[in-house]
């Protein structure tokens, strides 16, 4: 694809694990038809209900710093067409890159709150049998609130954006962990070293759809 090949001249893919999985896992396939050719531009496309399947760059950025890994154990919040959770469930399940223990297998939790939305984005995932093969768990529901009954997560990952710091979200990450999210108009990354610390690093000048 060709706006892969530019994020990664302009450096923004730089680890391997991520920009195989911007080769293998094909935007096109997470857009709605009518707009299918649109999927190669680096920039964000609507996907309805107020929602967008966001600019290749700034997935990019985000999953840079998150750093999926096989064998983590990731929630996904605002999963909206997909894209992203395959993305993140192509990396935890590449088991040529790292040696995991027997029978640890990555998996992503995916949640989406609008009904439409979350039947638009389990179906593109299955194109790719992530669900089928239980990789990825596809759920209805409010992201804010994260998805306490797989907790805690190695990684979080916040497609859209909050007013403020996600409480829930931070209880339900491990010690060690990361979350990136969007909070107004900068990605920011938490690092949890225990239960009440957090380094955290801000991102400034980006736009993201609020999340509901």
């Amino acid at each position: 694809m060709v706006f892969v090949d530019d994020l990664v001249k302009e450096g923004w893919l730089k680890t391997p694990n991520i920009i195989e999985a911007f080769e293998k896992i094909k935007r096109e396939d997470f857009v709605p038809e009518d707009i299918n050719r649109l999927a190669e531009l680096n920039e964000a496309l609507p996907i309805g209900f107020g929602q967008t399947i966001s600019q290749p760059l700034t997935v990019a950025f985000m999953l840079e710093l998150l750093r999926p890994e096989p064998g983590d154990k990731i929630l996904d919040v605002g999963a909206g067409s997909g894209w992203t959770t395959a993305l993140l469930a192509y990396c935890v399940c590449q088991k040529s890159r790292k040696s995991l223990p027997a029978g640890r297998q990555g998996k992503v939790v995916a949640i989406e709150i609008v009904p439409e939305l979350y039947e638009f984005g389990k179906k593109n995932i299955e194109k790719y049998g992530f669900v089928r093969r239980g990789i990825v768990e596809y759920v209805l529901g409010d992201g804010s609130k994260g998805f306490k009954k797989q907790s805690p997560y190695d990684k979080i990952l916040v497609s859209a954006s909050a007013e403020e710091e996600p409480e829930e979200l931070k209880k339900q990450l491990k010690a060690g962990g990361k979350m990136v999210l969007p909070i107004k108009n900068s990605i920011w990354l938490f690092i949890k070293e225990d239960d009440k610390n957090f380094q955290k690093k801000e991102f400034p000048g980006f736009v993201f759809v609020p999340l509901v």
